[in-house]
């Protein structure tokens, strides 16, 4: 009598000569807790089993063999290896077709290499992997799946952000259908991942933008995630506006009415600076550097109190032609004419002001914006963004078309007009719908 891992075995190879991978599916789930109790003989049955015939069952087998207690590395030294070289062979050369019959397993597969990669202390061998992982299961560059956010996560841990960055720039039209659907983690951590590598590279504005998904996302409470996307977006907001941004006037009520109690370290920060006081800054940083610490957000306060000078000297050149280092100091309650000096230097760098420091006697001049708007640079930057704006509105008129033909979108449109219209009136909307 053939044992239960030959049965396994025999089960794939029928169901998949068959094309029936739905079955198969079904039998790959009833079998997970078998498979469980025969984890030293996994790898056999994975040297039974073709990669192109056979993805279902692979796939099967190194989900389990992945979730399974790894042995002491005294007894296998190398398990952690050769599990990895297992699983890279099996995302770069298993068959697309087969594995879309089993997202949620595939995205799974996914979920765990990346909490052993992290385990390790070695995500940057997961990054390229992961991203060929995406690639395989997507439908179109606009569908998100659960492995972006796993991607992301080892983007972060690893320091090495860019990676990430051709998922990120790419705006999100459908989610993937892993089982019923998306877990709503993995949307979360996403968007809030996404905002932590665009505030590391100091894109603040696609930043911003990525955390107001997270805490505007439907909820019936306040999750941890949306807790500190919040307290960043706070933080991301100084630094670009100077002020908090109002949230949009769609994110849940229960959400608004329970976060910014648990966030008033970072409203009183947000106070000092709406004032344009950098003495109350420091002195908000000093009172809540502890939780600020326990939050990993010091960086980001400093970059806001470094923000607020800026600001400061923005509207100074408003107001002066001309102003010693000193008096800039003074004004901005910066601590003296050199730290004047090196903000001054930074920020006509960066063109965010047009000045001029004259070394001999420390006085500044500031200037009015040079740009006439009227160089060939500057008409090849208005065609781009009129073409951004252009797709936009080339989406958002497909997504209406959808929308508008959509059966349960029409009928609960009819239903409601059914209700304010005679019978013959509602009879001739609905033949005109057909």
């Amino acid at each position: 009598m053939a044992s239960p891992l030959e049965q396994f075995v025999n089960h794939v190879r029928t169901y998949s000569q068959q094309g029936n991978f739905r079955d198969l599916c079904i039998m790959l789930n009833k079998s997970t807790e078998m498979l469980m109790r025969n984890g030293p003989q996994l790898d056999t049955v994975l040297e039974m089993l073709d990669l192109q015939l056979h993805s279902l069952g692979m796939l099967a087998v190194l989900c389990v063999k992945l979730s399974l207690t790894p042995p002491a590395p005294s007894s296998a030294p190398d398990y952690h290896e050769i599990l990895f070289a297992q699983v890279q062979e099996f995302i770069l050369g298993c068959n697309g077709e087969q594995v879309r019959f089993a997202t949620e397993t595939y995205a799974e597969l996914c979920h765990l290499l990346t909490r052993n990669l992290i385990d390790m202390n070695a995500p940057i061998r997961g990054i390229e992997l992961l991203k060929q992982a995406i690639r395989k299961i997507q439908l179109s560059d606009c569908q998100l799946t659960s492995i972006h956010a796993d991607l992301c996560q080892l983007c972060l841990a690893a320091k090495c952000f860019k990676p990430a960055l051709e998922f990120l720039d790419t705006d999100i039209t459908t989610i993937s259908e892993e089982g019923s659907q998306l877990n709503s983690k993995h949307f979360l951590l996403y968007y809030y991942y996404g905002g932590l590598i665009y505030t590391a590279l100091k894109q603040y504005e696609q930043a911003l933008y990525c955390l107001e998904v997270v805490i505007t996302t439907p909820a019936y409470a306040v999750s941890h995630v949306m807790l500190e996307a919040y307290k960043k977006y706070i933080l991301v907001s100084l630094i670009i506006h100077g002020k908090i941004l109002n949230v949009p006037k769609y994110m849940t009520v229960t959400v608004n009415r329970f976060i910014k109690p648990l966030s008033q370290a970072y409203h009183d920060l947000a106070t000092s600076c709406t004032n344009n006081n950098s003495a109350d800054a420091h002195q908000v940083l000093t009172k809540y550097h502890d939780i600020f610490t326990r939050d990993n957000n010091i960086g980001l306060t400093k970059q806001v109190v470094a923000s607020l000078y800026k600001k400061n000297i923005q509207r100074l050149t408003k107001t002066f032609l001309t102003l010693s280092l000193s008096d800039v100091a003074s004004r901005v309650q910066l601590p003296g004419p050199s730290d004047a000096e090196r903000h001054i230097l930074n920020m006509i760098e960066d063109g965010e002001i047009f000045a001029a420091i004259n070394q001999k006697d420390g006085m500044v001049s500031f200037h009015d914006d040079p740009e006439k708007y009227n160089s060939p640079s500057m008409l090849k930057k208005l065609e781009d963004e009129m073409s951004v704006c252009m797709e936009f509105n080339r989406r958002i008129q497909a997504m209406e078309e959808e929308l508008m033909v959509n059966p349960q979108y029409v009928k609960k449109c009819l239903g409601n007009q059914d209700d304010d219209l005679t019978p013959t009136q509602g009879s001739k909307i609905s033949a005109y719908a057909m």
